[in-house]
């Protein structure tokens, strides 16, 4: 999946008319509208681009329950979208069927932007991908339904691996260290035997998680920052050996270029999307020569004995509340996202919503690696106020103070705290 997901940062400035929605009935059960002659279903371009087939054939499935149903798509980029969003929302023209990043649904579901919808309704709800089940449910109800995943893996270049004396990719963290000590001694410190940009906190996080931590818990409807926890401590910790160790680029550069940076060949080893091994490897950024043929992808090992849990990035589909047509709608999602749907989308080089899907992946050499990682996933918290902890960049800033040291991992920790508990539950 070669998109970047877009946290629901601008949630914040939602219409008012949305607010009243909160407050009314949002059971997809008592909406109606079954009876619609028209839904109207927003997408992203990725399906029109990608597998436009697949939206066709939950068209068909639908309409042949509904003779003469009109089913209307619009498609829109990623970075409008949302603004497109917020402004139909504030009238009676929503339209039935919405597709979302993932970390985007936060902001939406606690303005009470969707419809609650019946799990059980749904192929396979019982086995979705835990992070993508957190990522529809607030407040334990599930407003939406995830649609595919991507996920993120170790991707290393096995000839440097090769010539420092090692030859298999690493099943465990300690033989994933004693690997990265060879290549870093063989290549010398102004190489990076793991380029690990310190701001990417999809992967700080994971090692937080590793070790028991959160970057918030919620008691209640409250939730409170975690990062200054004895276990989100350790995480943070090793976080910063990695990057104290093995990480000799600029340290205060995100993960935007990351393919590029590895694709010019001063790097033995990312974690990273899946996607960006074979980016790395496109003609237009392999300064290596026939670099794809070089790249080998693992499921990262985590410093306490289990596979690193990693962030799944993804899409979910909502139901707007103020949509006539609920039931018809909730009918189309499940033609796109159910068992037929998920087929197309594995074909399509997707990761499935769910593990029944999932397991047959993870038996085939070709998708084996990335299946494999996504099952141990965590997510961010669901918290009213989490698009404006992303949008004041809190965890990237403390990120970046450990990394250059400028603070203790304790206290930028603690600053962290202050700052994400200021606004974690402003909704």
């Amino acid at each position: 999946m070669k998109r970047k997901l877009i946290a629901a940062i601008g949630v914040a400035g939602m219409m008012i008319g949305l607010a009243s929605c909160g407050d009314s009935d949002t059971s997809g059960n008592n909406a109606g509208g079954g009876d619609a002659k028209e839904i109207t279903v927003w997408l992203t371009v990725d399906a029109q681009n990608n597998w436009p087939e697949l939206v066709k054939a939950a068209d068909d499935a639908v309409i042949a329950k509904h003779p003469g149903l009109k089913i209307k798509h619009e498609y829109y980029g990623w970075p409008d979208k949302n603004a497109k969003l917020d402004a139909v929302l504030a009238t009676d023209k929503a339209p039935d069927v919405v597709e979302m990043g993932n970390s985007e649904m936060i902001g939406y579901m606690a303005k009470g932007a969707f419809a609650e919808v019946d799990p059980a309704k749904y192929d396979n709800s019982d086995k979705w991908l835990d992070a993508l089940k957190d990522s529809v449910t607030y407040n334990g109800r599930t407003y939406g339904v995830p649609y595919y995943a991507g996920g993120r893996v170790g991707t290393w270049r096995k000839d440097i691996a090769a010539e420092a004396g090692v030859k298999t990719a690493p099943k465990s963290w300690a033989e994933l260290t004693a690997a990265l000590d060879k290549i870093q001694t063989k290549k010398g410190d102004k190489f990076s035997a793991w380029y690990q940009p310190s701001p990417d906190w999809y992967a700080a996080m994971s090692f937080v998680y590793d070790a028991g931590g959160s970057i918030a818990k919620q008691d209640g409807e409250t939730w409170k920052a975690n990062l200054s926890s004895p276990e989100s401590l350790k995480g943070l910790g090793v976080y910063k050996e990695i990057v104290d160790k093995y990480m000799h680029g600029d340290k205060t550069k995100d993960e935007a270029d990351r393919p590029v940076v590895f694709g010019q060949g001063n790097a033995a080893a990312i974690f990273a999307a899946a996607w960006e091994g074979a980016t790395a490897a496109d003609p237009k950024n392999d300064k290596v020569g026939k670099l794809g043929d070089k790249l080998e992808s693992f499921v990262m090992p985590g410093p306490h004995g289990e596979n690193l849990p990693v962030f799944l990035g993804g899409s979910d589909l909502a139901v707007p509340v103020k949509s006539k047509a609920q039931d018809i709608a909730a009918e189309w999602i499940n033609a796109f996202t159910g068992s037929k749907g998920q087929q197309g989308l594995i074909a399509k080089g997707n990761l499935p919503n769910n593990k029944a899907d999932l397991a047959p992946l993870k038996a085939d050499p070709k998708t084996q690696v990335p299946a494999t990682a996504a099952e141990s996933s965590w997510f961010v918290p669901t918290a009213p106020g989490w698009g404006q902890v992303e949008k004041a960049q809190i965890l990237k800033t403390m990120l970046v103070e450990i990394a250059n040291g400028k603070k203790s991992v304790a206290d930028a920790a603690k600053a962290a705290d202050a700052a994400i508990d200021k606004v974690i539950n402003t909704k």
